[in-house]
């Protein structure tokens, strides 16, 4: 059950909001619309009186609810009215009028609009016009002339609607707090449906707008991305002529006047306004770090590849930062999609966002290899060659989201838990037409049946408990080709598969030739070190646990199976 609190001002704003939901509505979405509860219980009803014209009824009820408003004259306060619709989930039960005269007094007995018992509290009513919602609207003066009491009130609502969630059966939605992006107005809705649009400008540019932030490394890039994208900004400077903010629109998104409809960053999300984003882009600045000249996608798997040792080792802050940019990252992996995986991956990255925010502050430190890894492939696209780039990514973010999702778990954070589990949902479905392909090309290369005999060998020797499933893998020409690329490196094809295995445990991978393509076939780029480096590495090998051991210490019992979901 969702409540919404909408405030209204202006000498004719009861008068605007009853006439609006005893309307036809904005799509005549509005069927049978009548009072089911009210301040008095005897409120005139223009939905049910069938002898008088009804908007006479509409006048004579707007009067009775702004009287109080009225009395105070020039002392009544700025916003005049409280309008809160409540609308029950689709697979709901139908609930009676005298079900939602109940859940519309403890909404507004739970916002302080009218505690129960109070004789003099506001005036309101509740109006259902819908079978799954109802919109109860109140003017702001109490009966006494006093203010209503109503801190934090949607807040209060919200914890109230999960206790009607509970009373009444009703699907039970996620607790929030307070750092998710501000929803979709339902006339933003109507306005994409009449236009066939999928989605709302808003939300369309809230994508856009996180594009840019992802791929600029200064502020000037961040706009000159966003005119790339065809946004059209606007700057909000002050008085000095300093630029304070920004506004963006959609081409064609005009109001009923012609006029460009504008939305702020920070209405857009909280993290999107300028300061915020300066604040960003500082923390993710050119300098110190510099990383290698190289393949980005193998720079940016690496990078994704720690971040579950981040969300592991107990820092929230660096945990924090390290959920923007992997946020950031599966913003950039539909542009570099086939056709049959982007709508999945636009999707996660949509989903995944609500789990990039959190009351913890970021620490965006130490995200900045990763970060600069994304931009990198922003410029340069086509650098994904044969398309096992992204799969490799995507394989690397797939585990990614499963640690995030244990992560939010751990703290509480019930909606983006949900939200890093639906990005999981939409990787998974995605994975397939991204990494099928490139698995293919990799195996026409596969060498010939001696060789693989040699290296399954070899994993016999090293994983005898999964040797037979990966040779059994469809993959297993895919994990052979890269095995001799790295020999052909100049690789010892025994100790880098020893380095794949180690990087995490295969008990819980669904298909171990796959993990294992990709791994190797990032270790097989690196340098090759020469011999008094490996002599070293030997020695240092020697102190540590034993594979199994260390593979085991990576992971702990209680984190989620990531590889599973592949």
């Amino acid at each position: 059950m969702i409540p919404k609190i909408i405030l209204g001002k202006g000498p004719h704003a009861t008068r605007r909001t009853i006439g609006y939901l005893f309307g036809k509505g904005r799509a005549n979405e509005h069927t049978d619309p009548h009072l089911v509860a009210s301040w008095n219980r005897f409120a005139p009803d223009p939905g049910r009186s069938r002898h008088r014209n009804p908007k006479d009824v509409a006048d004579q009820l707007a009067t009775q609810l702004d009287q109080p408003v009225r009395m105070l004259g020039e002392k009544a306060p700025k916003f005049t009215v409280w309008h809160c619709p409540v609308r029950a989930a689709p697979e709901d039960p139908v609930l009676t009028d005298e079900q939602w005269a109940d859940v519309a007094r403890r909404i507004v007995a739970a916002a302080g609009i009218a505690p129960d018992g109070d004789e003099g509290a506001c005036r309101w009513v509740a109006v259902r016009h819908a079978d799954d919602h109802i919109h109860i609207a109140a003017t702001l003066v109490r009966q006494d002339g006093r203010r209503p009491r109503r801190d934090y009130d949607q807040r209060a609502v919200q914890k109230e609607a999960r206790r009607i969630e509970v009373d009444y059966g009703l699907r039970r939605l996620k607790p929030g707090d307070g750092t998710a992006a501000k929803r979709p107005t339902s006339k933003e809705h109507f306005k994409a449906k009449r236009r066939c649009q999928d989605a709302t400008a808003r939300e369309v540019l809230r994508l856009r707008v996180r594009r840019a932030v992802a791929a600029a490394s200064s502020e000037a890039e961040f706009f000159a991305l966003l005119e790339a994208m065809g946004v059209n900004t606007r700057p909000k400077t002050g008085p000095s002529g300093d630029v304070l903010g920004y506004s963006v629109a959609l081409p064609g998104d005009v109001n009923k006047h012609g006029e460009p409809v504008w939305f702020s960053g920070s209405t857009l999300a909280g993290d999107l306004s300028l300061p915020k984003i300066r604040q960003r882009l500082t923390d993710t600045g050119t300098e110190p770090v510099a990383i290698r000249p190289g393949d980005p996608w193998h720079q940016a798997t690496a990078a994704a590849e720690r971040i579950p040792g981040h969300l592991t080792r107990g820092d929230d802050h660096v945990a924090q930062g390290q959920l923007v940019a992997l946020g950031a990252t599966l913003d950039l992996l539909p542009i570099t999609a086939p056709s049959a995986a982007k709508a999945e991956l636009q999707h996660a990255a949509a989903a995944f966002e609500r789990a990039t925010c959190s009351r913890i502050t970021a620490d965006r430190d130490s995200a900045r290899v990763l970060r600069r890894s994304v931009q990198a492939i922003w410029r340069h696209p086509d650098t994904a060659g044969d398309g096992s780039g992204p799969a490799m990514l995507l394989d690397a973010a797939l585990t990614a989201v499963a640690y995030a999702m244990h992560w939010h778990r751990k703290h509480h954070h019930a909606q983006q838990e949900a939200a890093a589990q639906q990005a999981l949902i939409h990787l998974q479905t995605a994975y397939g037409p991204i990494a099928e392909p490139a698995l293919g090309n990799l195996a026409r290369r596969a060498p010939g049946q001696q060789i693989k005999h040699r290296y399954a060998h070899h994993l016999q020797q090293a994983v005898p408990e999964h040797a037979e499933r990966i040779v059994e893998d469809r993959a297993w020409d895919a994990l052979a080709t890269v095995l001799a690329d790295a020999e052909a490196q100049g690789h010892d094809a025994v100790k880098i598969l020893g380095q794949a295995l180690n990087q995490r445990s295969l008990d819980d991978a669904r298909h171990p030739a796959r993990a294992l393509t990709w791994r190797i076939q990032r270790l097989g780029q690196r340098h090759v070190p020469g011999p008094q480096a490996q002599a070293a590495m030997a020695r240092s090998t020697a102190l540590q646990p034993t594979a199994p051991a260390a593979a085991a210490a990576t992971v702990p019992s209680s984190q989620p199976s990531p590889a599973r979901r592949r």
